[in-house]
């Protein structure tokens, strides 16, 4: 698969706690990009934040630590990315989640192996 050189960075925000049904949002959203056939998706998972409520989350050992940020990010063209956005809306619908979504211009230096 091929990503052209100008593409957008899809980057959704939900919390460690959002679930659609049994599973956690985040491995939903992967599973659905995957099957729509995108070029890849990464998930991170935050440390520290806050959002909305400026309640810090965070992994600190002393601290009692709940709902994380985890971050999906997904590379590909333009039109795919437009394509996923309603079933990305759907999903977060069917969790009762909040989420921050966004979208970047970005620019593909290497996707796959380096050629030789």
């Amino acid at each position: 698969m091929q990503i052209p050189r100008d593409a957008v960075l899809l980057r959704i925000f939900v919390g460690e706690n959002d679930r659609l049904g049994h599973k956690p949002l985040y491995e939903a959203i992967v599973m659905k990009a995957r099957e729509s056939h995108l070029a890849g998706a990464t998930v991170l998972r935050g440390p520290m934040g806050f959002g909305h409520s400026s309640r810090i989350h965070t992994t600190k050992l002393l601290e009692m630590s709940s709902d994380l940020s985890y971050v999906i990010e997904i590379v590909d063209k333009d039109e795919k990315i437009q394509a996923f956005l309603p079933e990305l809306d759907q999903l977060m619908l069917e969790s009762h989640g909040s989420g921050l979504v966004t979208l970047e211009h970005v620019q593909v230096l290497q996707y796959g192996p380096v050629s030789q």
